[in-house]
């Protein structure tokens, strides 16, 4: 049978999501190695989306097959049991055999989460991206706009990038203040490596006035990472749902992290305004 997770972790003390060599620690490695024991026989799974080290996850979602009989329940409880605490499985679902998790996706969704301020947080060290200079939301937000929609992406990836297109659709796009925070919602039908990062890294610039808006556009049309900014922190950066077609009723879970919205709120107009943001420049946490 084909058994769906959906899985959060933090991911600050691992290389990354994808299992690597022995003696190197993985959230695949340790979910894996959890299964495993769950299921009294060896677990691989597969994810919809890896993660680079340092990034988190409130949504991430695995499948494997097994034929070991468990209840839904059991695999929630048994891996979790098993699992250190900073790994979660929050739902486990019986799938048809054609469901799977990456090649079903149809979006992925990620929030980036930037503290503005003079002085580091200590707390939220490694949940939160911190940027010591004054950040004004609304000349990030005038960038936005150049990004949205279809287009070649390839001054936002990794030089390292393996991807065979650099083509994506961002379908959302928005900047917004959740009280202390601003927050960077992405959602597109799939990402090239660093991609978020890196527009996260041009709005900053942006947002410093250390660079103009139309930059961010300037960037995009140069198809080439050398002009693009530097690549931010992943410490932000949370993959925060994956989407599928309705046939596979997965069970939606909230968003996260941090208490924020458990929806991309459809209240807010193009550039993520909602009654209760506070539109003046940055904020501090």
């Amino acid at each position: 049978m084909r058994i769906a997770l959906g899985v959060e972790y933090d991911g600050s003390g691992y290389h990354g999501w994808q299992r690597q060599e022995p003696g190197v620690s993985t959230v695949q490695g340790e979910l894996e190695a959890a299964l495993s024991r769950v299921a009294n026989t060896d677990v691989r799974v597969v994810c919809a989306g890896r993660t680079d080290a340092g990034v988190h996850a409130t949504g991430q979602v695995v499948h494997f097959d097994t034929e070991a009989e468990r209840e839904n329940r059991s695999w929630v409880f048994g891996a979790n049991a098993n699992l250190p605490d900073d790994v979660a499985v929050r739902w486990a679902a019986r799938m048809p055999e054609h469901f799977h998790a990456r090649f079903s996706a149809v979006s992925r969704s990620y929030r980036y989460v930037i503290c503005s301020d003079p002085v580091r947080p200590a707390l939220l060290r490694r949940q939160v991206t911190w940027n010591y200079r004054t950040l004004e939301l609304q000349r990030m937000r005038a960038a936005l706009p150049h990004l949205r929609g279809r287009h070649d992406f390839s001054a936002y990836r990794s030089v390292h990038c393996q991807a065979q297109s650099p083509v994506r659709t961002l379908e959302h796009l928005a900047l917004y203040r959740q009280g202390p925070l601003l927050v960077l919602e992405v959602r597109a039908d799939a990402f090239l490596m660093h991609m978020v990062r890196n527009i996260a890294g041009v709005l900053m610039s942006i947002g410093s006035g250390r660079r103009e808006p139309d930059w961010a556009g300037e960037v995009l049309a140069a198809r080439d990472r050398r002009a693009g900014g530097v690549t931010a922190p992943p410490w932000g950066l949370y993959l925060v749902r994956i989407g599928y077609p309705d046939e596979f009723a997965l069970p939606v879970d909230r968003l996260g992290p941090l208490g924020l919205p458990d929806e991309f709120p459809s209240s807010r107009n193009q550039h993520g305004d909602s009654p209760d943001n506070d539109p003046s420049g940055a904020g501090i946490c």
